[in-house]
């Protein structure tokens, strides 16, 4: 006869099964609870980084305003002005009376 509190194997599989159960859900609810955790600081990190950036950008803009759009100028050249061409006309141009 078994003695009191003796279990028989396919109990003790079963109590084996049910305790690698529960560690392994416990386990994978701790992998998406870090998931989750990682995620949200991943976000508040980015923003603040994206709020630094325009921060900064904004403080650079009042600091340094922008340069004064330049003017176009005239400036004298020492360069001879063009004359006119002294290359000889063509004396056969075609003309728009009739042949005779």
């Amino acid at each position: 006869m078994a003695g009191r509190g003796s279990k028989s194997a396919q109990q003790r599989t079963e109590a084996e099964r049910a305790r690698l159960h529960a560690a392994r859900t416990s386990w994978h609810e701790g992998q998406v609870r870090r998931r989750t955790r990682d995620n949200a600081v991943a976000v508040i990190v980015g923003a603040l980084v994206v709020a630094g950036a325009v921060a900064s950008q904004v403080a650079y803009a009042q600091v340094n305003p922008p340069a004064p759009a330049p003017t176009p100028t005239v400036e004298q050249t020492d360069a001879p002005a063009p004359t006119e061409s002294t290359t000889p006309l063509p004396t056969d141009l075609p003309t728009d009376a009739p042949a005779e």
